[in-house]
């Protein structure tokens, strides 16, 4: 069963199209990540959802029902903000609580539910606390708490981490993906940290522009990008992206017609075709200078993290990033030979960056 069913929604501001024919189902106690980069969209399909944007066209359904004209207190959803929204004069159990005392619960239920979410989230000790005696990640799970609390049948969240450190944002991805498995809750997540997304969530919606880009299970979207927009926003470092023509043989392409390395393409593809390849960075293996196999690079940069090492290289007159687990030593202008297995690589078009 589909917790939210959205069809052909459009949202304009004034002249301004923010979302253009969405079209998006959501499975009940899913976990679904809204990402892409600023100004995509993504907020603004989230507000809509909870009823804090009217949408211009289209159908919003939550648990079958129509909500194009309800307002948000009717949508039973609760929303966690980026800025976790705490009323600064009330403790925890009353910021936890406000809405249930709005409603005019019993003084039992209220009581009972505080309680339940207190201790889900680790609160229990903190309940009599101020906002201001509290630390980041303890005031966000107070923000949690209050949507808990309501028991509602959409959590969705506006990049609630975005204000933590990072440290600190690592451990509440475990937080609320265990919380999110708990409650057994439907949950939409906005984030433009597409790690974020890939480690929390279990479908993921790309926006470009106010469109779905494509959306699919996180290693469907990292394996198979439709295009080039989501091949190079999905991964980190980002996929490298370089020109090249498929030679006569229709199975190699050259790289830069200025010193003609050749790649295997592993498949079939028109001959004299301009395409772009696609190589992820940590696809790419470095072998020593002396190895007769492989592409020739020139390193322009060397970065090392501990276990990690990222490189800076140029390869057929284009940059390219490397990394590999583990470090390396190797010198600015120093040649490198990078080997890729076919498989690996990712053709688009030039023209209309989509995946061939």
């Amino acid at each position: 069963m589909n917790q939210i069913e959205i069809d052909d929604l459009n949202k304009h501001y004034g002249a301004y199209h923010a979302l253009r024919d969405i079209n998006l189902k959501i499975p009940a106690g899913s976990f679904v990540a809204l990402i892409g980069p600023s100004g995509c969209g993504k907020s603004t399909l989230l507000r809509t959802i909870a009823g804090l944007e009217k949408f211009t066209g289209g159908t919003l359904r939550i648990a079958g029902e129509v909500m194009n004209t309800r307002p948000p207190r009717e949508r039973d959803v609760a929303m966690v903000f980026q800025s976790y929204a705490l009323y600064p004069h009330m403790d925890v159990e009353r910021n936890m609580t406000y809405s249930l005392r709005l409603k005019r619960r019993p003084r039992e239920e209220i009581l009972e539910r505080a309680k339940s979410a207190a201790n889900t989230l680790g609160l229990t000790a903190l309940l009599s606390r101020k906002p201001r005696e509290l630390s980041g990640g303890q005031r966000q799970r107070v923000a949690m708490g209050r949507a808990i609390v309501r028991n509602p049948k959409v959590f969705l969240f506006d990049e609630p981490l975005s204000n933590l450190d990072a440290e600190l944002r690592v451990r509440m991805r475990g937080e609320i993906r265990r919380l999110h498995e708990r409650l057994g809750a439907t949950s939409v997540y906005v984030t433009h940290d597409q790690i974020e997304a890939m480690t929390m969530a279990d479908y993921v919606v790309v926006l470009r522009a106010g469109r779905i880009e494509q959306q699919g299970a996180p290693l469907d979207l990292y394996d198979r990008p439709a295009n080039r927009f989501v091949a190079g926003f999905i991964g980190s470092p980002s996929m490298n992206f370089l020109p090249a023509r498929v030679a006569e043989d229709g199975r190699t392409a050259i790289l830069g017609e200025a010193d003609g390395q050749r790649i295997d393409l592993g498949r079939e593809v028109e001959p004299g075709r301009e395409i772009l390849v696609g190589m992820r960075p940590e696809h790419l293996q470095i072998r020593p200078a002396s190895d007769a196999t492989g592409l020739q690079a020139t390193v322009e940069l060397l970065e090392s993290t501990g276990s990690m090492t990222f490189m800076e290289a140029r390869l057929a007159g284009a940059p390219i990033t490397v990394s590999q687990a583990g470090r390396m030593a190797a010198a600015r202008g120093e040649p490198v030979r990078l080997q890729i297995d076919p498989e690996n690589l990712r053709l688009f078009d030039p023209a209309t960056e989509a995946a061939i």
